[in-house]
This record gives C-alpha cells, structure tokens and sequence, in this order.
C-alpha cells in the first residue's frame, strides 16, 4: 500500500522535466531568431565605369634656391658700411657694403703711374728698332712682343688692372632681386677674401628636392603638379610642379626628382617639407577605399545584384587618399556597394539607401 505514492510521485517528475524540456527549445529557438535576424542592410552604391584618378605619391624633401649667390670682398680692406641686414629684401644693382677704399685708391694710383712709365719706355724701345708705338700697326708682332716684355710694360698693365678690379669690388652690389641671407660681419672689422661676407637668394627659384622609388618612376614626369607643405606649418601649403629628374637611380633604388615652386613669402631655404605629386590618368575603373574590404585576408568588393549583395576578389592597382584602381575582379557596369559593407556575406539581401 506505500508503493503508490512513490510511483506517483516519478511520473509527476517526469512529466515535469518534458515540460521544461519543450520550453527551453523554444527559448533557444527564439535567441537563434533573435541573434540573427533576416534583415536587409542598408547600402550605398555606385556604378562602375571607366573614368580620370588622380594618383597622389608622397615624399619628403627639402627647399633650396636654384639662384643663389655667395659673396665676397676681393681685398682685405675694413668694411665702412653695411647698408642691408638679414631678410631684407634688395633689387639688382643695390649696394649691399663696402670697405674703406683709401689703400685701394692709392694703390690704384701707383699702378697707373707705374704703367705710364712702362708706356714710355716701351717707346723708346720701339724707337731703337726704328718704329713708332702711335703706328703700332706696321710693328711685327714679334717686336712689338719682345718690347713689352723690355719695358715691363705688360707687368705694369696687369699690376694697374688689379688694383682697378679690388677698387671696383670694394662695393658688394646685389646680382639680382632676392633676399639677403647669412650676412654676420658688422662694420669695422676687416673683410675675408676667403669666407662669404653673405648670401643673396632668389625667393622666386625655390624648389623642393625629393626620392622617389625606382617603381614609381612611371607614375610621374616632368610638368607634373605638385603640393608643398612645410614641416613647420602644415597649415601653409604652396603648389609647384616637377622641373627635373635626374635620370640616376642610387644604391638604394631612389631617384633625385625636383620641383619648382611657388613661393608665398613664407618659404625659406632648406627648410623641410612634405611633397605631394598628383597626376591625372585617364581611362582607370576607381571606387572609394571604403568599396574595398578584407575576407580572409584578400581584398573583396560587393557587388549588387537582385537586390543581394555578391563578394568579389579583386586586384587593386594605384591608391591615393580615399580611392583605388581596380585591376582585376570586377568588369564595365558593375553596380558597386560603397559602404554598408562590413558585415555582409555572399547573397546577403541589402537594401540601397542612396546612389552615389
């Protein structure tokens, strides 16, 4: 008679334990719908065609001027006057200093007389040979040679021509329109003929020097444009355009490039720069760098078709900040999906919410 009870008591059990068991298969039926639900993603696409990209290739490099110049004095004279300081601004033919002339003067002077005392004693030569130096014309060159070197006459003459060239130089005049740069003496001390007294710079001729990689060399000639961009200031940028290219390729694979450029006012030899050369090529299939994503570690682009989105592998060719070239994997007409594109899979159904 107490066997009843227990016997009820485990079909009470198990029916109970059916119970929970049918309801947590609902509940992960349920967490299964919810985790993956059959949504459409929203999408942005474009059509693919055949149209310019600008490619862009970085490099740094440095300013220097094509027109500049180093001077100095050709005597060891005191310098009387400085008329310019550093920066300033001078015009071709301006006096930028000169020195004491005194001994310059003088020792002119005393070459001149020294040649007029060669002149006449190479006239009395000539008349000992029976010429006259007024008619110097029917003297046979090998004479009139032999005279002048009798006279001392050509030792006199380049004395005097010297001594009228370091008086004439005493007075730095500025080549051409530029800058001075680099002028450090002060009036009074005496002046090198060896070191540069200073440095006059053509704003107007600054170009950047820049490598390149043996690889890139196709992508970029000469005309190209180019943007510079100082170190310094990144906020100042001047544009320019590639000047040379040295047909060299050094020890590590670089090639020297140059670009011309324009000078704002703000520019300053040898200052270091950010170098930015663009060019326009025709004819290239281009998406925007958000096209493209990683599967697997391979670049693919979605494709839209039917209203499902279709993965493709793709080659990409040239970059610049926000589009590529495509190469391989996609063909004329392709309608591309430009973002939204993170999260999707092979026929994920996407559901476009603006054309670009």
């Amino acid at each position: 008679m107490k066997i009843y009870p227990l016997w009820i008591g485990v079909l009470l059990l198990c029916l109970g334990l059916n119970a929970c068991g049918d309801k947590k298969v609902e509940l992960e039926e349920e967490a299964i719908e919810t985790i993956l639900p059959e949504e459409e993603n929203a999408v942005t696409v474009m059509t693919l065609e055949r149209t310019d990209f600008n490619h862009e290739l970085i490099s740094n490099g440095k300013l220097s001027a094509r027109r500049m110049v180093d001077l100095r004095f050709e005597s060891a004279e005191p310098i009387a006057r400085v008329f310019v300081r550093n920066g300033e601004r001078v015009s071709k033919g301006q006096k930028i200093a000169e020195l004491a002339t005194f001994r310059l003067a003088n020792k002119t002077a005393q070459a001149k007389d020294a040649l007029e005392k060669a002149k006449l004693e190479l006239k009395d030569v000539l008349i000992g040979q029976g010429y006259m130096l007024d008619d110097s014309t029917k003297v046979p060159p090998a004479t009139m040679t032999l005279a002048r070197i009798q006279s001392g006459y050509d030792q006199a003459l380049a004395q005097y021509e010297l001594a009228a060239f370091e008086e004439r130089n005493a007075t730095l005049t500025a080549p051409f329109d530029g800058i001075v740069a680099n002028l450090f003496e002060k009036e009074g001390n005496i002046a090198s003929t060896t070191d540069k007294f200073c440095s006059v710079i053509d704003p107007r001729s600054l170009e950047a020097s820049f490598t390149v990689l043996e690889s890139e060399l196709p992508l970029i000639r000469e005309g190209d444009k180019v943007e510079v961009t100082p170190f310094a200031s990144t906020g100042l940028k001047t544009d320019g355009h590639v000047s040379e290219i040295n047909p060299l390729v050094d020890e590590k694979g670089m090639v020297r490039v140059k670009a011309a450029v324009k000078d704002k006012g703000k520019l300053f030899e040898g200052m270091n720069v950010r170098v930015s050369v663009r060019r326009s090529l025709k004819g290239q299939w281009v998406v925007p760098k958000t096209a493209v994503v990683l599967r697997s570690g391979k670049q693919v682009v979605f494709t839209l078709v039917d209203g499902k989105a279709y993965w493709n592998y793709v080659q990409t060719g040239l970059e610049n900040a926000d589009s590529y070239t495509i190469t391989e994997g996609l063909k004329e007409g392709d309608v591309v999906i430009t973002s939204g594109n993170i999260n999707l899979a092979h026929e994920s159904p996407v559901r476009i919410i603006k054309n670009r």
